[in-house]
């Protein structure tokens, strides 16, 4: 069983989405607090990453941003958050969200979304992490994604299918127990080699 003290949340930038999504977001931050989990999140004040944060916050959760000083003015870094770094790039910011994370969330979103997601499963597959990774897919948004991993595997590229990667989920009310049935973390990840 993982414990889960802080989730990293990996979500869009855009609020002219479908009203599940947004719901999603507030529902999933509201969730978190309740349950005293940490949101980390990319920093931004707009969007579902807005959404989810003020949700959290709401709810007396602690939010912590991550967002690179060339964005915090372009997506209006969310400054009332319990903790905002801003840090020198992209770069700085994954890793850094990486590290705060004892686990990871990723609801719709966009290419930056897509950049992330497949950032952290790569690193788990290279096995330099084990951290939980579960893909919430809200009214099925991430099924074409989901249909392209799973040819990747069937046509050898992916030897284990994506069972030892990420779990899905249809809602974020599954997202909690199943981070609370994942096996404990046993990789104690090594920056320098990420």
């Amino acid at each position: 069983m993982s414990k889960i003290s802080s989730l990293c949340v990996y979500c869009g930038s855009s609020l002219d989405v479908d009203p599940a999504f947004r719901d999603a977001a507030q529902r999933l931050g509201k969730l978190l607090a309740q349950a005293s989990v940490s949101v980390v999140f990319g920093g931004g004040q707009v969007g579902l990453m807005g959404l989810l944060a003020d949700a959290a916050l709401d709810a007396g959760g602690e939010v912590i941003g991550v967002i690179p000083r060339h964005l915090d003015e372009i997506e209006v870094g969310h400054h009332t958050v319990t903790k905002l770094h801003v840090v020198d790039n992209m770069h700085v910011r994954k890793e850094l969200m990486f590290r705060l994370s004892d686990g990871f969330v990723i609801l719709p979103g966009g290419l930056g979304t897509l950049d992330e997601t497949f950032e952290i499963i790569t690193w788990k597959q290279l096995h330099l992490h084990d951290k939980p990774v579960v893909i919430v897919n809200t009214d099925g948004y991430w099924t074409p994604l989901l249909d392209l991993i799973d040819h990747i595997s069937a046509k050898g590229f992916m030897r284990d299918g994506r069972e030892p990667f990420f779990r899905v989920v249809d809602s974020v009310d599954e997202v909690l127990p199943t981070l609370a049935a994942a096996p404990e973390p046993q990789i104690a990840p090594e920056i320098d080699r990420i």
